[in-house]
């Protein structure tokens, strides 16, 4: 490492201890602090890596005040290491307006790449990595959380969501409510721990399986949803003129006049309209 007062954004392991990369740990040893999301639970991370660096904390909470005092110790020329609980920092982790102040305030900011968890369960979930999405942690509100999910029913990428284990049964129904039920679905729970568990099932029969296991109800819970494949072919135009037709008319005959406005299959709107009914 040169001179230059830098932040790293620092990875560390999401469950194994083994995943620590040495890049990782000589920076977090040769730093003049540590900034952590919790600080009793990364001073057992430290402890076990021999790294004796002076921690404070930095976390969602944290005030203009504890952003302040980082920024000043960066400009009177000490590098600043910058951790989370577990794996990348800013993933669904604290730590983006001290990131975004010191580039905007000229300093350098430098990757320690390592663990994360989207990536990971994405690398094991057999469903399509070339494009996805991350939206965090779905609403713990059932009605927000289905509001959520039917906004994405006709998302064509592959959806990564977190989710706390005592909500992940009611995030499977509200799937299967809003998505359909064969719709599949990849829970990827306690990554890299002992009972690391990668379950992918069509999202009805995943939420059964996980309401007839309690321990599937526990630990870090990631779920991974398949893109939508339906209505191929099917133009948004002629989507809206089914959905202005079918508001006022039956299915069955709103689908048949807009294929003759649309020149496609009356089958094909038919079928549309039956996966996805006006809310």
């Amino acid at each position: 490492m040169d001179n230059t007062p830098t932040l790293y954004v620092v990875a560390t392991p999401i469950g194994n201890l083994s995943d620590m990369v040495p890049r990782a740990i000589e920076v977090l040893q040769t730093v003049a602090l540590i900034a952590a999301e919790d600080t009793r639970h990364s001073r057992n991370l430290l402890s076990h890596f021999e790294i004796t660096t002076p921690l404070c904390a930095y976390h969602d909470h944290s005030s203009s005040a504890d952003l302040e005092r980082l920024l000043a110790h960066l400009r009177d020329g000490k590098s600043l290491a910058l951790i989370s609980d577990a794996g990348t920092p800013l993933v669904s982790d604290p730590g983006y307006r001290l990131v975004d102040m010191a580039l905007s305030e000229g300093i350098k900011v430098v990757p320690i790449p390592g663990a994360c968890a989207v990536i990971a369960a994405l690398s094991v979930a057999g469903l399509p990595s070339d494009r996805f999405m991350f939206e965090g942690f779905l609403p713990a509100k059932q009605h927000a959380r289905l509001a959520v999910l039917k906004s994405l029913q006709r998302e064509r990428r592959t959806m990564i969501f977190y989710e706390a284990p005592h909500r992940i049964k009611d995030s499977l129904a509200d799937i299967s409510a809003a998505m359909g039920g064969d719709r599949l679905v990849v829970l990827a729970r306690e990554i890299t721990k002992l009972y690391e568990t990668v379950k992918r099932l069509p999202a009805a029969e995943l939420h059964q399986w996980v309401s007839a296991d309690s321990n599937q109800q526990r630990g870090e819970c990631v779920l991974l949803i398949e893109g939508f494949k339906g209505d191929e072919g099917i133009p948004t135009a002629a989507i809206e003129v089914l959905n202005i037709l079918r508001a006022e008319l039956p299915l069955k005959q709103a689908a048949a006049l807009c294929a003759k406005i649309s020149g496609l299959k009356k089958n094909q709107l038919y079928q549309y309209g039956l996966d996805f009914p006006l809310q």
